[in-house]
């Protein structure tokens, strides 16, 4: 039986902590906590034959409701393409819908349908379980130095949008 207490194995950062051997292990944990994290959704993201990308975008919508096409290209970094496909189907499946902006009725502004708050929910429930875990055995000192360090890694004129999810437009 592996060894639940992952913390045990996990070395405490050397006085050295920039070297490269230790800034390569801190991008090892990223590439296989990343993959370990998505890998916890993929399964039931099948279920409803849906993939990553349908998720990140059911994700922000429903932390931010009103979000605008615009505003998720830039949250999700990909291209127009790429999202109008996602929002299409999404669409298509009753899971969101789009209506004109509030401000400038160019805009679209997206919002999830019941269907689509219920997915995101039962999706977010596994991360959510996943993380708490994590946190559980990591400790609030390491989940804040959790934080800053990935708060450290996004470009500081990207912070504000990170700090606006969960609230309302406007």
């Amino acid at each position: 039986m592996p060894d639940e207490n992952f913390l045990s194995q996990v070395p405490a950062a050397s006085a050295l902590f920039l070297r490269e051997e230790e800034v390569r292990r801190g991008i090892e944990y990223l590439f296989f906590a990343h993959g370990a994290l998505w890998r916890a959704i993929d399964a039931r993201l099948a279920e409803n034959e849906l993939g990553r990308a349908h998720y990140r975008a059911l994700y922000f919508i429903a932390r931010q409701p009103g979000l605008t096409i615009t505003d998720l290209l830039t949250l999700l970094g990909i291209t127009k393409q790429s999202l109008g496909r996602v929002v299409k189907e999404l669409e298509a499946r009753e899971m969101l819908v789009t209506r004109p902006g509030n401000r400038d009725r160019r805009q679209k502004e997206l919002r999830l349908t019941e269907a689509g708050r219920a997915l995101e929910k039962s999706v977010f429930a596994l991360l959510r379980d996943a993380m708490s875990r994590a946190y559980t055995h990591a400790g609030q000192a390491a989940v804040t130095g959790f934080w800053q360090v990935s708060e450290a890694l996004v470009p500081a004129r990207e912070r504000s949008r990170i700090a606006a999810l969960g609230r309302e437009p406007g």
